[in-house]
């Protein structure tokens, strides 16, 4: 089998030979088709806008893909990004506004899901359902009871899913794993992360409007509450709402979170969550989720330690997000730009190391080897992908009950009634709940 870190060693596209469960045998999940040269994988992505078409541009790098269908409720995104494709490929795709329609496709082997977080669990269980692998964005989801039913679907149905935590498929992040395993920063003691961006501080507020020409809104709220539209909480903006997002806590915080957790080796829960949040530096700003935020998780003998400012775009060694391993013989710093060991003294030597390609396009080729070969064991897999969203959701329950948390994810209950009560959304009417 081949592993996370000689995948690393590969080529972009240069993919080994493998199985993968041709479209009608989906049901019977008989892996005996073995793949040739010319075989093709057809995928069909969900939510055509920002982060979807990014993935699937890089999705499509890979020789052996095609993408024979796109899906958005926007019909001017979805008729620009159709006529896009049919020119990089010189094939039109079909065109849903209904992504269970699209689901209803045999032809389709793999989805990508690029929709806003309240979206994912419903189209990841439904693909799952249908027999679908799936590429889904982060963070997993948008609620804790979320993410454990998209675990579970993902192993009801047996399906390969890679989360888009992109930097567990980077060279850089697994030599900064490399050098905080072999021990040389001492006792790991804290670990600081950050992220401080301007998007997240929306001002000023401004009255609904009347919804968009060709935009279906009422299956854009989809299980989200009736609401009137408003542009600011709609394309590009949408996370900083609760029914939504939640800020970013889970858009940068999942993806920074994910690699001190790493770091850590920690797939559990914390012992104890404290937080303290508000729109604090812009108490006039029109977003919902916190523009201040101090989460801690608490460990053993150590602590993880999350803030943001919003609205502000400096931080820590002049980086405005990254995340820090306090050790007693020196400190690593890191995010995408590079990663650094400052010494304590002269306990250690100094290094430095900056990526060499695109993370995203290790990370499709490595879904795609992991469905050629029908291997769950994806970069960033699905309970690796539930992990980091909860510690996101803890962060934010704790901030929003300003109660100190503890999370006992067996019996799926916090410590606290109101923190309970954030645990798993009702959805509107007609969507239910999925049951698996």
């Amino acid at each position: 089998m081949i592993t996370r870190r000689n995948f690393l060693k590969k080529s972009a596209t240069a993919l080994a030979g493998g199985l993968i469960l041709p479209s009608f045998l989906e049901d019977n999940y008989l892996y005996g088709n073995v793949l040739g040269a010319n075989d093709r994988i057809n995928v069909g992505l969900i939510g055509c806008r920002s982060m979807g078409w990014g993935d699937l541009q890089a999705l499509l790098s890979n020789p052996q893909i095609d993408c024979i269908a796109l899906c958005d409720i926007d019909q001017n995104v979805l008729k620009n990004r159709g006529a896009e494709l049919t020119t990089q490929r010189n094939k039109a795709p079909q065109l849903f506004g209904d992504y269970r329609k699209m689901l209803d496709n045999k032809d389709i082997d793999a989805v990508m899901i690029g929709t806003p977080d309240h979206w994912h669990c419903l189209q990841l269980v439904d693909a799952c359902k249908a027999g679908k692998d799936v590429y889904v964005e982060k963070p997993l989801a948008n609620s804790i009871a979320e993410c454990d039913v998209m675990v579970k679907a993902a192993k009801k149905y047996n399906r390969v899913v890679q989360v888009g935590q992109q930097q567990r498929s980077g060279k850089l992040w697994h030599d900064m794993k490399d050098y905080i395993d072999s021990g040389k920063l001492g006792k790991i003691a804290k670990v600081n992360v950050w992220a401080n961006f301007n998007y997240a501080s929306i001002r000023p507020a401004i009255p609904d409007t009347d919804i968009p020409q060709g935009v279906d809104f009422e299956m854009w709220l989809g299980p989200a509450p009736q609401r009137s539209f408003n542009p600011k909480r709609f394309h590009g903006s949408w996370r900083m709402f609760w029914d939504y997002g939640g800020g970013l806590m889970t858009d940068w915080g999942v993806h920074l979170m994910d690699m001190a957790l790493w770091g850590m080796n920690v797939k559990s829960m914390p012992n104890r969550v404290m937080a303290t949040g508000g729109n604090f530096a812009f108490p006039d700003s029109y977003n919902e989720t916190f523009d201040t935020l101090t989460v801690i998780y608490e460990f053993d003998d150590y602590t993880i330690e999350w803030s943001n400012v919003a609205g502000t775009e400096s931080g820590p060694y002049g980086r405005n997000y990254g995340i820090e391993f306090k050790g007693t013989n020196g400190t690593l710093v890191a995010n995408r730009e590079s990663w650094e060991v400052y010494p304590d003294k002269n306990k250690i030597e100094a290094v430095k190391e900056v990526p060499e390609k695109d993370d995203r396009v290790f990370h499709t080729n490595d879904f795609v080897d992991c469905m050629k070969k029908r291997d769950m064991n994806t970069a960033c897999t699905i309970e690796n992908g539930s992990l980091c969203a909860k510690y996101a959701h803890l962060g934010n329950i704790a901030a929003r009950t300003k109660t100190a948390l503890v999370y006992d994810d067996k019996k799926h209950t916090f410590n606290n009634s109101a923190a309970n009560e954030l645990i798993k959304p009702e959805y509107r009417k007609p969507w239910q709940f999925p049951k698996v």
